[in-house]
């Protein structure tokens, strides 16, 4: 039975109506958002080609357990909406995620870091880093859980700062939270939104990396930040 679930043509299909269901969920839940207007100005510098922008990308980053909900955050009018990729890992879980993202209109760029308990084992991380740089250089969009795809739960690693300073893109902090919400019990608490919710999307200011920082040093830095305005999401459901 688990090897027919893990099926191509099995998860193909339920990816596509985890999509529907998204779909679904999105235009009926109601939104709270907060520090908009710093997703906003990069959004627009962005399409407006303004000084320090030009040429760039953006990193947009979330937290692994609110993947459901992070389409939500990317700019969706006509004329403003941007190309984007979502880093996602080549396990069989990061597949279904890949082609329910892929269903809703955000393709992926698949790869992860390699187990630090078995780091001969090749993730395909490099390359996607590389990948990653190229089309954020060419003024893509990409989505990074910086805790996944293992963990530890809400600890950022370095790849993100990493990438931040190679690029020189700018990285946007986003909370999100949703309620009622489907909570898995999986190592991220992953959060799956139900129609007809509420929810809230809470942004950070826009942050850079210069080339002479410490991306170890930045991650321990960005992640309490990215905590915070989660935390911060989750409160606002509340009031």
């Amino acid at each position: 039975m688990k090897k027919w679930f893990r099926s191509e043509g099995v998860q193909g299909f339920l990816a596509l109506v985890f999509a529907g269901w998204l779909r679904l969920c999105f235009a009926t839940m109601r939104w709270t958002r907060e520090g908009q207007d710093s997703a906003d100005a990069v959004w627009a510098a962005w399409r407006d080609k303004r000084e320090g922008y030009a040429g760039k990308g953006a990193i947009l980053c979330l937290w692994h357990g609110r993947i459901p909900l992070s389409p939500a955050s990317w700019p969706q009018a006509p004329g403003h909406r941007h190309d984007m990729r979502a880093l996602i890992s080549r396990s069989s879980d990061g597949q279904f995620i890949a082609s329910a993202m892929q269903a809703i209109g955000f393709p992926a760029i698949r790869g992860s870091s390699k187990k630090k308990s078995d780091p001969a084992k090749n993730k395909n991380g490099e390359q996607a880093f590389r990948e990653m740089i190229r089309w954020v250089n060419a003024e893509g969009g990409i989505a990074i859980t910086p805790d996944g795809p293992r963990g530890p739960h809400e600890v950022m690693q370095a790849g993100t700062p990493a990438l931040a300073r190679v690029t020189g893109a700018p990285v946007l902090l986003v909370g999100l939270a949703c309620k009622p919400a489907i909570r898995l019990g999986s190592w991220d608490g992953a959060m799956i939104p139900v129609p007809f919710g509420k929810a809230a999307m809470v942004w950070d200011a826009p942050l850079f990396a210069a080339r002479g920082d410490d991306p170890e040093a930045l991650a321990r830095e960005w992640g309490p930040r990215l905590s915070a305005v989660t935390r911060r999401a989750e409160a606002l459901l509340h009031t």
